[in-house]
């Protein structure tokens, strides 16, 4: 059978049985799989993986292991240094605020936090009866 070698980075640790956490995981190869079919079978969902290393180089999810791959799995929120990196998860898009101009003060705050706050000066419709 042929043999992989696995580690989960930080929190997926959690995910992970107590005796395979923060230590090198041997996993023995059944059957062709994908890397996400093998994260998952060892219970780490992979909605809370961000990088997947195989032997140094970043896959995605649909990468079929092979014999002898030393995979390196890391949680979303983690800097690397590693490039091209396939980030699995999208970057939250950044909030953007509308306030209305008497909230003028609030406005300056929102913005001295580095968000992009639009003021404006909004009137109250008049409902006009046909």
């Amino acid at each position: 059978m042929a043999q992989i070698q696995l580690h989960f980075f930080h929190e997926l640790n959690d995910f992970a049985a107590p005796i395979r956490r923060d230590t090198e995981i041997i996993y023995e190869l059944e059957r062709k799989a994908s890397v996400k079919d093998v994260i998952e079978s060892l219970n780490v969902p992979h909605t809370e993986v961000d990088v997947i290393l195989v032997n140094g180089a970043s896959v995605d999810f649909s990468y079929i292991v092979q014999a002898g791959d030393c995979i390196h799995v890391y949680p979303c929120g983690e800097n690397l240094d590693v490039m091209p990196m396939c980030r699995l998860r999208p970057q939250p898009p950044q909030p953007v605020f509308i306030a209305d101009a008497n909230l003028g003060r609030l406005a300056r705050y929102i913005r001295l936090l580095g968000f992009d706050v639009c003021t404006a000066m909004i009137m109250p419709m008049k409902l006009s009866r046909p």
